[in-house]
Formats: structure tokens, sequence, C-alpha cells
């Protein structure tokens, strides 16, 4: 009966289309990820290209077929509603990356871009410090939303 019902599950997830995202077929060998010092989104990037393609992550832009360069990653906060008394209700979160991508000649293979990520995130005055939590992991998850973005526009890239 549990085997039958553990196949039913199955055939219902194939029949819906679903599929692990698998690696990106990126079109180039070798790339190299330029990011504002310090800023997570670089690392990250470089982690997410490395382990989810083929592509080999360079330390310098020497000797690759494309540099990504992330201009800026700001995430903001602005004031979304309030209650009747003046309370704050709801705050909508903005993450925005913006992002070039040049070929080892200099030619744009990506124009200068921009990726706008937004949440909304109830808020309650009894509850700040675990909403406080709650809006960092939700940049990290808008973080991780633009990153998965940006490897998509890499792979639709046409080389020359």
């Amino acid at each position: 009966m549990k085997k039958m019902l553990l196949v039913a599950l199955c055939s219902l997830l194939v029949a819906c289309g679903f599929q692990l995202r698998g690696t990106a077929s990126l079109p180039f060998e070798k790339i190299y990820v330029s990011a504002p010092e310090g800023h997570p989104i670089g690392a990250e990037l470089r982690r997410a290209i490395q382990s989810g393609s083929n592509t080999l992550v360079l330390d310098n832009s020497q000797d690759t077929e494309a540099t990504l360069q992330i201009i800026s990653a700001v995430n903001s906060k602005n004031l979304l509603s309030v209650s009747g008394s003046g309370r704050v209700r709801e705050f909508q979160l903005h993450y925005q990356t913006s992002f070039r991508l040049t070929d080892e000649k200099g030619r744009k293979l990506i124009p200068t871009s921009k990726i706008t990520v937004t949440r909304v995130i109830p808020f309650s005055d009894s509850l700040v410090l675990a909403k406080q939590s709650e809006e960092r992991m939700l940049v990290r998850e808008m973080r991780s939303d633009s990153i998965q973005q940006i490897i998509r526009w890499l792979e639709k890239v046409q080389l020359q």
C-alpha cells in the first residue's frame, strides 16, 4: 500500500512538470566576477556559478571569456501601510542589483541592467526582535533570488 502511494505521488510530481533546477549551461568556460568590496553578493554569486554550472570562476579578468560586474546591490525599506492610530502595519523591502557583462575585448554582452526584488513584511510593535530577524532572512532570500535571475540572464547570452 505504501509503495503504491509513493508511486502515485511520484507520478503526480512528474505529471505537473516538476523537475530539479540542475546545472546552468553558461556559454563560456571562464568568467571573472567583480563586485563591491565586502558585499556578500560577490562571494555568493561566485559560489552559485561555480557550483551550479561547468563555468570556472577566476580571481582576475585575464584569460577569461567574460567579466560580470556587479555595479551595485542595495536594499531599502519603505513604509507601506499604517493603522488608523498611526502605528506601522507593513513595510516593503526592496533589493536592487545593477550589473553588466562584457567579453574579453570589452564589448557589452549584457548592457547595464537592473534586477529589483520586492517583498512585503508585516510589522508588530510587540514582535520587534522577531521582525528584525525576519527582515534579515528576507534580504538574504531576495539576494539569492537576484543571483538566480542574473544566472538566467547569463544563460541567454549569445557569444559572437
